[in-house]
């Protein structure tokens, strides 16, 4: 069996957040996630019990993201692995017919929120040499699609962050813009309807991306790839 890594993973309460979580911890890793819901953070803690750890965060919030990220890296240490998962959809429409509150919510958990998590834990995986950052894009990272531009806009932002991040780090390290793919989600049905039903189930997604993820290493930084 591999060697466990230590792994955080933000947005772990439902979609391919939680089917990740379940995935990792069945393959002998140990996860550090958070949420936004208390209640559903109180459920995994019950579920996956130490040495795995979870927190009530918004990362939109620099400063509970950098308690947060204090806290893990005192109890658990630099993650070899950093999940930017957490994301918002926005209620599809036409750009102007969005109220400017929803647009900023989605930016600031879509892009700034993986700024925070990136400044908190990055100069800890830096400093002992080695790991690999996954910032979840999407298909509307690369492309685009009426009635979701706010999305489009925070995906096609991961992108270039990511990538110009991938030139920043030092060797031996990666960062790596990934698509997911088309997925069964609570997400996808805000977009798609009950059409969402057509797609791949969050928990079959899983048990194809995580072995992928895993795999994830230096050759990979700053190539934008996809779960096929």
């Amino acid at each position: 069996m591999a060697k466990s890594k230590i792994i955080v993973v933000t947005g772990v309460t439902r979609g391919l957040g939680r089917a990740m979580l379940q995935e990792f911890v069945a393959r002998g890793h140990v996860v550090a996630g958070c949420g936004r819901a208390e209640a559903a953070i109180e459920k995994l803690r019950r579920s996956f019990p130490e040495p795995h750890r979870f927190a009530t965060v918004d990362v939109a919030d620099d400063m509970q993201v950098g308690q947060w990220a204090r806290h893990v890296l005192t109890a658990m240490g630099p993650p070899q692995l950093l999940i930017n998962n957490a994301g918002l959809m926005n209620t599809p429409a036409p750009l102007w017919e969005i109220p400017a509150a929803e647009f900023s919510a989605l930016i600031d958990v879509n892009i700034k929120g993986t700024a925070n998590c990136l400044r908190h834990f990055l100069p800890a995986m830096i400093a002992q040499g080695s790991g690999v950052i996954v910032n979840f894009s999407s298909g509307w990272g690369r492309g685009t699609a009426p009635d979701v531009a706010p999305y489009c806009a925070s995906k096609w932002a991961i992108e270039g962050l990511t990538r110009a991040l991938a030139q920043e780090l030092p060797k031996g390290m990666a960062a790596v813009p990934l698509n997911p793919g088309i997925i069964d989600t609570d997400m996808l049905r805000r977009a798609f309807g009950d059409s969402a039903s057509n797609y791949e189930s969050t928990t079959a997604w899983a048990e194809r991306a995580v072995p992928f993820i895993l795999k994830l290493g230096p050759k990979h930084s700053g190539k934008a790839l996809t779960i096929g």
